[in-house]
């Protein structure tokens, strides 16, 4: 199994795949986001132009990659390139400026990178009580629900071609968590 959990920041993610990984056995895979903004320069929590954002989101899915080819048969990992396309979507508005075939091109590399590493994904829904961490991103519920929905849209998405489950938003306590995902 190739598991990948997915979902806006400050969900649980990298706990969950901790613990995951030490009731299975699977390795885990941490993923280097806020560390790839740092080396550029950049805080997530802030906002950015979307030629910056579009540019920040394919460092970090390259950093991720890199992480992912090192993997053996078998791993779970904090994050997903689903992740990467739920931001880069996120800072979409009506008067953003968007260069579609550049966009495009991110997407399907996104979809592309996802079908190679990953044979299941699990979306972690916010639901767990929000604490601040310097360089994570901005704790904002509205936030979080829009890439929430936006992740709910990409993993129904025909070119994703990979099973998906969701965690439901009332498993908050960490064992409920990773038996639901392991069942």
């Amino acid at each position: 199994m190739k598991l990948g959990l997915t979902g806006s920041h400050r969900t649980g993610k990298t706990s969950l795949a901790q613990m995951i990984a030490n009731q299975t056995g699977l390795p885990f895979l941490k993923t280097s986001t806020s560390q790839v903004f740092q080396q550029h320069g950049l805080d997530p929590a802030t906002p950015l132009k979307f030629n910056t954002r579009l540019h920040i989101q394919q460092q970090v899915l390259t950093a991720a990659v890199e992480i992912w080819q090192t993997a053996p048969k078998a791993f779970v990992t904090d994050r997903t390139p689903i992740d990467f396309m739920a931001y880069t979507l996120a800072d979409i508005q009506g008067n953003t400026e968007v260069d579609f075939v550049q966009l495009e091109s991110y997407l399907m590399q996104c979809f592309d990178v996802t079908r190679q590493f990953f044979t299941q994904l699990v979306i972690i829904q916010p639901a767990i009580p929000l604490v601040y961490e310097p360089g994570k991103a901005a704790l904002n519920k509205a936030y979080m629900e829009h890439l929430n929905t936006i992740i709910l849209g990409l993993c129904h998405d025909e070119r994703l071609h990979c099973p998906v489950n969701v965690l439901n938003r009332k498993k908050v306590k960490m064992e409920e968590r990773v038996y639901e995902i392991l069942k």
